[in-house]
């Protein structure tokens, strides 16, 4: 079946050298979100497998990620047995935080 990724925002940072985006996904299959942005010419900051332009050509990454820079910020679903909507959020971990706010001064 079809693997399925919503970009609901993106944030231009340092210049528009890199993107913040927010993505919400309808399915949930391994690598998902590194895959469909490296396709669209995103590759993810860290990211040491995806890193491919369009083209198919290795793209190296100056970002100084400590690690993928990918965080999952929300998380909600259906409770399978009361039903009740669960939701959880948690915050930047401090690595990313960090190098997030470096990278934003740049």
């Amino acid at each position: 079946s079809l693997a399925v990724t919503h970009v609901i925002s993106s944030e231009p940072i340092a210049d528009g050298a890199y993107s913040l985006f927010r993505c919400k996904l309808e399915t949930g299959r391994t690598h998902q979100i590194r895959i469909h942005l490296s396709e669209a010419g995103h590759m993810l900051c860290g990211d040491k497998i995806y890193n491919v332009s369009p083209s198919g050509e290795r793209v190296q990454d100056p970002s100084g990620a400590p690690r993928h820079a990918l965080h999952s910020d929300r998380l909600g679903f259906t409770h399978p047995c009361t039903g009740d909507v669960l939701q959880f959020e948690m915050p930047l971990p401090p690595d990313l935080a960090r190098w997030l706010a470096q990278l934003r001064k740049s």
